[in-house]
Order: structure tokens, then C-alpha cells, then sequence
């Protein structure tokens, strides 16, 4: 079992003085929900998550040694640099000066597994293929990218690492920048926190779901509906952080080790009954927490609950396996089997897009998890 100081890194015999590594890197859709962490991101119950294919965020990391202080010292170089990091943040091309504490913070905390940052001025250029606006989290995404950049300059640091390492690795940091991220590094689904049913489980980094995946799950679909485009309402970091004196919170995390072994079951049956009752209760539950905490909140709107009804009513009438999960915000994720899609999206464009905010949604599935573009 691999412990917080396995990942810290030792003086590299490779030199590196410049280049650029390119990643693309998912979104992930949570089954069963992790609520409510401890110190330095350790999650307070286990989770599992759908890994997005088409959600994504693409990030460019180039990189050039600094000049000994001995000699000279570039002076854009100097203009740049925060603290011990030097860096320049480009969304979508563009400078963006509000994401940079969150790059530096992010620094900061995985610098004593990766001293080998401040050797380097970085220009960190990336974009989604999602909208900004979309109301869909980016961190997840984001911070998973950056982390297999960072994880590709190691590896031309240290060429003997394995492949296995490389990525634990890469997730292990990605949680530090953002918790779901280390869930959006490598597999279709992908467990994070400690369970006694799932091998090689671990609190400090995301593991593929060790089991084969039925046929019922290929190329699942997840349609995301937007109904509120806006800013969240309330901080991830809030949310997590109101389970601390939650009344609730002890059975929470036992309902989660719960659902994660009955979803187990499920994902390698193909029992898409129990797939259903399984992630909608754990979405419920959710929002649930968040309505029964101090001080409290209601991130539903009216379209959500109206976009839920619809789906029990078409579930109902038709015996269609589709079901319905949510993030801590009022869209809606529509997840059902790929055999039913036509007639899904069919029933989405008919009776649910009027509840999106100007008739958005977003079709997205099943994918695997980072891509190494460069």
C-alpha cells in the first residue's frame, strides 16, 4: 500500500532544460457521492464515478529551465514569478489573472512531491471543449490535466518509472488541486477512497474499477441538461466542509461504503434496476445533506424538480432504463444505456429542453479517461 511519502521525489540524474508536454483530461460524473473530506483532500467516505468522453479540458504545459543565478537571470523570467513558481496562465489563448492563485495554491501543496517545479518558468495554455459558462465543473477536469503534465516532465526526468506509478501518481496530485480529479485520470469508471470490497482501494489517489464492467454500462450515455449556467451557489470547499458537525454525517458515510458494494454488484450484473434506485437515491441523499446542514441550502430550482418528475413519469410509462443523477447544482445528468438512445433523446428534446436555460444541454458517454495529445 502506497503512503503519502512514496510520491515524494528524489534528485533526478536526467536534465531537462526545456519543451512541452499536451494532455486532455474528463470530467467525471459521481454514482455514488463523496461528501465531506478531511485534511490535505482525504475524502470521508469512498466514491465511484463515470469517467466523461466528451467534456474535457485540454492543457498545454511548456516549460524552460531558469538561467543559473550565477550567470543572469531572465528578466520576464523575474516579472512573473510567484513565491518559488514561475508561471503564466493562458485560457483559451488569453491571459486569465483570476485562475492563478488557484494554480499557485495548487503549487504550493504538491511541491514537497515535486521540488523539481521551481527549476522551471511554465506556460500553462489551456481550454475546455465545454462552455465556461455551462454550469459543468471544470476543476475536475482542469486540475487532472495539469497533473499529467506535470507527471510527463517527471517521467522525462526519471525515464525508469512504471507505467502503473506514473498514473497514481498523477491522480494523487490531481486530488490535491481538486478532490474529483483524481477520478477524471484513468479508467471508465473509477473508485476513489478506501473500501474493503474494491482492491488496492486508497483515500490518496483514484483506482480503475477492478472488476470487468457488463455489457449493459459500454458506451453509456450521459446527457447533461443545463438548467442553471451561473456560478455555484455554494463552494465545493464550503459543501464538504459543513459535514464536519453534520447531524447526519456518521450514517452518510456508511450509506456510501453501503452503496459502493451494492454498486459493485451492480456494475458487473448489468443490473440496470438497482443501477437506477442506487444513483438516484445517492443524488437525492446529496442534496439532502446540503438541506439538513448549518447553514443550509437548496441547490435545486424549480426546472430540476420538474426535469425529475418527467423522467419517473417517462421511466414509468414507458420501462425505459433511464435515471437521472446531480453534481452539487441544479443540472441534471441523464444517464441511460446506449440501446435506448434514440428514443431518450428523443424524450429529452420533446419534454425537457424547455427546462434548460436557453434549451442547452450537452450529450456526452462513457470515456476512458487523459489523453496524451503531444
Amino acid at each position: 500500500m502506497l503512503s503519502e511519502k512514496d510520491f515524494i521525489s528524489t534528485p533526478f540524474s536526467s536534465v531537462i532544460e526545456n519543451g512541452s508536454f499536451q494532455w486532455s483530461a474528463p470530467s467525471n460524473i459521481a454514482l455514488v457521492k463523496y461528501w465531506g473530506k478531511k485534511e490535505n483532500q482525504i475524502p470521508a467516505n469512498p466514491s465511484i464515478s463515470f469517467t466523461l468522453n466528451n467534456c474535457k479540458t485540454i492543457t498545454k504545459l511548456t516549460f524552460v529551465k531558469h538561467f543559473d543565478t550565477s550567470t543572469s537571470l531572465s528578466t520576464s523570467l523575474l516579472s512573473v514569478t510567484n513565491g518559488n513558481f514561475s508561471f503564466d496562465l493562458l485560457f483559451e489563448g488569453k491571459p486569465k489573472e483570476d485562475f492563478k492563485p488557484k494554480i499557485q495554491k495548487f503549487f504550493e501543496r504538491i511541491e514537497i512531491y515535486c521540488p523539481y517545479l521551481t527549476a522551471y518558468h511554465f506556460t500553462i495554455d489551456t481550454e475546455n471543449t465545454f462552455p465556461h459558462s455551462s454550469g459543468i465543473a471544470s476543476s475536475a477536469s482542469g486540475m487532472a490535466a495539469l497533473a499529467m503534465n506535470i507527471m510527463s516532465l517527471e517521467k522525462a526526468l526519471n525515464p525508469a518509472m512504471t507505467e502503473d506509478f506514473f498514473y497514481q501518481k498523477a491522480s494523487f496530485l490531481a486530488r490535491l488541486g481538486s478532490g474529483s480529479a483524481c477520478r477524471s485520470v484513468k479508467g471508465s469508471a473509477v473508485v476513489w477512497g478506501n473500501h474493503v470490497e474494491i482492491n488496492d482501494s486508497s483515500d490518496l489517489f483514484g483506482v480503475e474499477f477492478p472488476s470487468t464492467i457488463h455489457a449493459n454500462f459500454k458506451n453509456y450515455q450521459d446527457t447533461i441538461l443545463l438548467v442553471d449556467k451561473g456560478e455555484k451557489q455554494v463552494s465545493s470547499t464550503i459543501g464538504h466542509d459543513l459535514m464536519h458537525n453534520h447531524p447526519f454525517a456518521e450514517q452518510r458515510f456508511a450509506q456510501a461504503h453501503h452503496n459502493l458494494s451494492s454498486i459493485k454488484k451492480v456494475l458487473e450484473t448489468g443490473d440496470l434496476e438497482n443501477f437506477i434506485k442506487i444513483v438516484e437515491s445517492e443524488a437525492l441523499t446529496l442534496h439532502a445533506m446540503m438541506m439538513t446542514s448549518l447553514p443550509y441550502f437548496i441547490l435545486m430550482k424549480p426546472n430540476t424538480l420538474e426535469i425529475i418528475n418527467k423522467i419517473w413519469k417517462f421511466r414509468n410509462e414507458t420501462k425505459t432504463p433511464v435515471c437521472f443523477t446531480l453534481d452539487a447544482g441544479a443540472n441534471v445528468h441523464v444517464l441511460y444505456p446506449e440501446n435506448v438512445r434514440e428514443n431518450v433523446l428523443q424524450f429529452i428534446k420533446d419534454e425537457l429542453v424547455g427546462y434548460c436555460q436557453n434549451g442547452n444541454y450537452i450529450c456526452d458517454e462513457i470515456g476512458t479517461g487523459s489523453i496524451n495529445i503531444l
